[in-house]
C-alpha cells in the first residue's frame, strides 16, 4: 500500500484498516511512501517498505505502531507483488513536496509494466490529479461550474449565480482554500479570487442549498455501491459550526445516512466512466441530487461507516482483490484498467 508518508499515517485511517484486514485474512502486506521507490540498475523496481505484522494484532493502534517501527523496514522488490494499492493523496504534497505529486502514479505505471495489478489504475490517476477530471462526468450529475483565472469572467459567473457560489483551488483536498461567496460577502470576492489565483486555476461552483445539511460520502467499488449485509458504506458529513465545509478535515462529523434512489442513480450515471478508467475504489461526495467530488486517490471514511453501522467494510474490499487475482490467473491478457474493476 502506497501512502504519502508512512510515519504520518494514523490508526483510524482507511488505509490502516485495509492493511490490517488484509493481514488478518492471511496476506503479506507492506506499506511504503511515495518517496520510497527505486528504479534499480538491473531494471527492477524496488522500495524501502514497512512489513505489516502477521495476523494477531488486536488494535489498529498496535498494528500501526508495528508498521512504523524501524524493525519493520526492509527492501521490497515491487516486481514480485501481486497488488499495489495507491492510497496517497497528491494534493497533500503540492505545497511542501511538489516533486512527490506525480511520483506515486508514475512508479505505479512502472509497476503495471512489470505485471503488478495497480489500483486505482495509475494512468487514469495521472489524468485525475486535479479537479478537471470531474468535468468529464455527465452534466446531469454536476453543479454548474467554471474553471478560470479570468477575474471578470469569474465575477460575471458569480453574478449569474445570483451572487452565491463556492470558490476553491483546482488542485487541493480536505476543504483547504474553499470559500463561500454570498451577497453580503460580495465586497470580498476580488480578494478571494486573488488569494486563490496565486496557486493557479480557480473552480467556481454553483452553491447548492442542500449543502447546509452537509454532504454524503458514498463508497463505490468496481463501479457499484460498496455494501455488506444489506448496509451501504456511506455516511453524512455535517459541520456543526458556521463553517460551510462539511469535510472531515474541516471539522465535519459523521452521521448515519439513508442511501436514496437519487444517490444510486448518480452511481449509475458515473459507473461507465469509473469502469473505463479502472477506478476500483472511490468515494462519491453527494449534495442533494448532485455530485460535488469524485475522490479517486485515497477515499477515507470506511472507519466512520463501520462505527456507525457496526459493519466491517474492509473485508469485502480485500475479498474483491482476491477475486481479481483469480481472474488474472484465468485471463492473462487483461489490461490493468480492465482488471481493476472486474
Amino acid at each position: 500500500m502506497v501512502v504519502n508518508r508512512v510515519l504520518t499515517e494514523q490508526p483510524g485511517f482507511t488505509t490502516t484498516r485495509l492493511a490490517m484486514s488484509a493481514s488478518r485474512m492471511g496476506h503479506e502486506v507492506w506499506v511504503m511512501g511515495v518517496d520510497d521507490f527505486s528504479h534499480d540498475p538491473d531494471g527492477s523496481l524496488s522500495a524501502i517498505a514497512r512489513r505489516a505484522p502477521a495476523k494477531g494484532q488486536r488494535t489498529l493502534k498496535t498494528f500501526l505502531e508495528r508498521v512504523q517501527s524501524d524493525e519493520a523496514i526492509e527492501k521490497l522488490v515491487i516486481d514480485e507483488l501481486d497488488i499495489l494499492m495507491m492510497r496517497n493523496d497528491p494534493a497533500e504534497d503540492v505545497t511542501d513536496r511538489p516533486w512527490a505529486v506525480a511520483s506515486g502514479f508514475l512508479f505505479g505505471q512502472l509497476a503495471v509494466s512489470r505485471g503488478v495489478l495497480v489500483l486505482n489504475d495509475p494512468a487514469s490517476l495521472a489524468n485525475a490529479v486535479n479537479k478537471t477530471y470531474f468535468q468529464h462526468f455527465p452534466d446531469e450529475v454536476r453543479p454548474r461550474t467554471m474553471i478560470s483565472r479570468d477575474v471578470e469572467a469569474i465575477t460575471a459567473f458569480i453574478d449569474e449565480l445570483r451572487g452565491k457560489a463556492v470558490l476553491k483551488p483546482l488542485q487541493g483536498s480536505g476543504g483547504a482554500g474553499v470559500f463561500l461567496v454570498s451577497g453580503k460577502e460580495s465586497p470580498n470576492v476580488n480578494q478571494m479570487i486573488e488569494a486563490l489565483s496565486r496557486d493557479g486555476y480557480i473552480v467556481v461552483q454553483e452553491y447548492l442549498a442542500a449543502a447546509k445539511d452537509g454532504d454524503t460520502r458514498l463508497f463505490v467499488m468496481n463501479g457499484l455501491p460498496l455494501e455488506r449485509d444489506g448496509q451501504y458504506a456511506a455516511f453524512q458529513r455535517v459541520n456543526q459550526s458556521a463553517d460551510m465545509r462539511s469535510n472531515m478535515h474541516a471539522g465535519g462529523e459523521a452521521h448515519p445516512v439513508k442511501v436514496t434512489d437519487e444517490m444510486l442513480h448518480l452511481v449509475d450515471l458515473v459507473r461507465p466512466k469509473l469502469i473505463e478508467d479502472g477506478m476500483f475504489l472511490v468515494g462519491l461526495d453527494i449534495v442533494g441530487d448532485k455530485l460535488m467530488e469524485v475522490n479517486v486517490f485515497s477515499p477515507g471514511g470506511l472507519g466512520s461507516s463501520e462505527n456507525l453501522y457496526e459493519v466491517d467494510f474492509t473485508e469485502p474490499v480485500i475479498e474483491a482483490l482476491e477475486r481479481k487475482l483469480e481472474i488474472r490467473n484465468t485471463y492473462d491478457n487483461l489490461k490493468n484498467a480492465q482488471l481493476a474493476t472486474l
